[in-house]
């Protein structure tokens, strides 16, 4: 592998970046440092390879779960003893595996390298995992350069391309193939309501496209620039330096806002995790208040009750000694926390995008899009 995660502190500095690069969702970082572990203890090789050193004519799919962050209710709990199904059933690597191998059964081809749908704490290592588990190479790059809640934000949807057929797994190894989807909302919409009926939980293996078309859509060295963000906090910790500021270096971001959250309301609607949090500012930003309002992630932010940044710029909540981020499913009233912010991707800044899966518009908020680089030299607390 031309990168390689070779012990337990890579595999925690990989956790720590795509944290960083996870904008609030992504997945539980337990279960992605678990995941991780798991496959080193059985001798597994985990990296990743950089996508023009796959030849052009392998066939890829993209790999991903696909759920609502919300911690599973009492209710779902009930339900799956109902329906003689282990409520304490946790979704592993197999069924990423499961995924890939029931898609590569549906188109009569065989699958030969893997594609992250995202960066996230969970929906980045399981993909590594299952394809070292598969013996497949998995590109250095993901189709979001960030994480995000739904196939609209997804640069093969930017770029026009299909991501049907795609093939779900559960992790009671229910599998469903769908052939064909009308447009990208659909199989969105399809594919979220196999995971609500999975209890808020599906392994999705789609997006099959030939290498030499992924080349064109990749987000290249994403999963790279994870483990040097993770590494660069670890590093600054052991200097006596800011971790927060070694990692907005590595990615040339940000420090937004400092704060400590003082309110959290939310909601698990339609297979996602939705909500709002305010943050009330302490040191420079004492006097002043951050509002974000989330879908999984973070996508829309108020600085003192006016629109700030938004989606498709990221915005993560880190913890401002360590420089780990929260998810919005662990973030909890009281956490002292720092807003990042990172500019977001080209081809999600064009207005199609915007308005049909990547702005504020898209989201349902009447909000002008205005890039980062703009927004924050006219705020406070910049340079």
């Amino acid at each position: 592998m031309a990168h390689a995660l070779e012990s337990i502190a890579d595999c925690e500095d990989f956790i720590v970046g795509c944290l960083f690069m996870g904008t609030g969702g992504g997945g539980n970082p337990a279960h992605g440092i678990k995941v991780l572990t798991a496959a080193l203890d059985d001798g597994l090789s985990l990296g990743w390879l950089e996508a023009d050193h796959i030849d052009d004519d392998v066939l890829t799919a993209m790999l991903y779960e696909i759920g609502s962050i919300a911690p599973r209710s009492d209710v779902h709990a009930d339900l799956l003893r109902e329906m003689h199904l282990d409520a304490d059933e946790d979704p592993q690597e197999n069924t990423l595996c499961a995924a890939v191998r029931e898609l590569s059964q549906h188109l009569g081809r065989e699958i030969g390298c893997i594609v992250a749908a995202e960066l996230g704490a969970s929906n980045s290592p399981g993909p590594v995992v299952a394809a070292a588990r598969l013996g497949i190479p998995i590109v250095d790059g993901d189709y979001s350069g960030r994480a995000v809640p739904e196939e609209m934000q997804s640069t093969p949807f930017a770029h026009g391309i299909s991501s049907d057929p795609f093939a779900a797994v559960d992790c009671w190894g229910n599998t469903v193939i769908v052939a064909r989807t009308v447009n990208a909302y659909m199989l969105e919409r399809i594919a979220r309501h196999i995971a609500i009926a999975s209890f808020d939980g599906a392994a999705i293996a789609s997006t099959p496209l030939i290498a030499r078309d992924m080349k064109r859509v990749v987000v290249g060295g994403t999963l790279s620039l994870c483990l040097i963000i993770g590494k660069a906090c670890r590093q600054a910790i052991e200097a006596g330096d800011d971790p927060v500021e070694a990692a907005l270096e590595v990615v040339d971001g940000w420090r937004l806002f400092d704060g400590v959250v003082v309110n959290k309301d939310w909601k698990d609607s339609g297979g996602f995790m939705i909500g709002t949090l305010e943050i009330e500012g302490t040191g420079a930003w004492e006097g002043h208040s951050l509002r974000t309002w989330f879908k999984n992630e973070t996508h829309v932010t108020w600085l003192d009750d006016q629109p700030w940044v938004c989606s498709p710029d990221l915005v993560t909540l880190v913890d401002p000694g360590s420089g780990h981020g929260f998810t919005n499913a662990d973030v909890a009233v009281g956490h002292e926390v720092t807003a990042v912010g990172m500019r977001g991707l080209d081809v999600m800044r064009e207005p199609a995008a915007l308005l049909n899966g990547s702005g504020p518009a898209y989201f349902g908020f009447d909000v002008p899009y205005i890039p980062i680089e703009r927004q924050v030299p006219r705020t406070f607390g910049a340079e």
